[in-house]
């Protein structure tokens, strides 16, 4: 049985793999998200990520794509208490308002709920930073949805260390509800949006880190090894990849999958998991086969060598 992993001080736990709902709506229609969904919860799996701007990018598309189609299938299965729902406000226009204006907060809220067809939401993050709001009023609408019992806990996404420590001292000021987990990119191939500063600051204050991207767009799988390989929606993404470090990091990873029997998505999610102040990593996936080749990352553990390699072959 695979260790849940605390999301910071909160009562919220998880295995160390969380289910990216980027895709919900977008590369994966509403049958084949039914599915995945149904696949991941079968598999262990229990915090669904997401967010009220996926996928507003898409040509016809507005936002909430993906947490309608989340919420479609807790009404088809008829249950909600044995997952959770992290989802995201900040990045998706809503009249005039935008970003983390308390009245756009108060507003956004009721649309991810309304979408999702639940009452609450456990994990509600501030999708970025927000430089032109006080921190104190922030925090101050953050705790009133929690308060209202609509959000059990709140975090943050792309934000510096600098600003986090500010926003939370501005939560503690205020005797207020606190940022729980921290959201940023970070993979073997993207490591300085969380380690050093963000890390140290995560690790002394009890923030757990659910960083995004955690298979680099898909790079990471392999799927990507040369330029000829770049077709799909991603593959613009992954071109930097393949032409920097990348075949350098698939060669560490394709050495310890092999050592493990494992695949390379498994090898390089068990390596984020295996990181300081880590609670688990999102990965997103678009079949029933590749969901369960994810799952395969939370009972993969990897030796000290294995952490080793990687480093190596990862440092930037």
């Amino acid at each position: 049985m695979t260790q849940a992993r605390t999301i910071g001080q909160s009562p919220l736990t998880t295995p160390p793999l969380i289910l990216g709902g980027n895709v919900f709506g977008w590369t994966a229609d509403r049958a084949t998200s039914f599915a995945v969904l149904d696949a991941f919860v079968a598999g262990g799996g229990t915090m669904i990520d997401t967010a009220d701007v996926y996928s507003a990018w898409v040509p016809g598309h507005v936002g909430g794509e993906s947490e309608t189609v989340i919420g479609e299938w807790l009404r088809h299965r008829g249950r909600r208490d044995d997952v959770m729902i992290t989802t995201k406000v900040g990045m998706l226009p809503i009249g005039e308002g935008t970003g983390l204006a308390p009245a756009h907060i108060a507003a956004a809220i009721e649309g991810s709920l309304r979408r999702l067809g639940t009452d609450y939401i456990d994990l509600y993050l501030a999708h970025r930073d927000d430089d032109t709001q006080d921190q104190g009023a922030v925090a101050e609408a953050f705790d009133a949805l929690v308060k209202a019992g609509k959000v059990r806990e709140i975090g943050a996404s792309n934000f510096t260390a600098e600003r986090l420590g500010s926003a939370i001292a501005a939560q503690d000021k205020g005797a207020f509800a606190r940022y729980q987990a921290l959201q940023n990119e970070y993979n073997l191939l993207q490591r300085n949006a969380y380690e050093g500063a963000v890390q140290d600051f995560c690790v002394a204050h009890g923030i757990g880190m659910t960083p995004y991207y955690g298979l680099a767009s898909g790079y990471l799988t392999g799927k990507y090894r040369t330029t000829a390989d770049l077709t799909g929606v991603r593959s613009g993404s992954v071109k930097k990849y393949v032409d920097g470090n990348g075949p350098r990091v698939l060669a560490a990873l394709d050495a310890v999958a092999a050592a493990h029997g494992a695949s390379l998505a498994q090898v390089a999610l068990a390596w984020i998991a295996a990181q300081p102040g880590i609670a688990a990593p999102i990965a997103s996936a678009t079949s029933v086969a590749q969901v369960e080749d994810l799952l395969g990352s939370i009972r993969l553990t990897l030796t000290a060598d294995d952490l080793a390699a990687l480093d190596l072959a990862s440092a930037q």
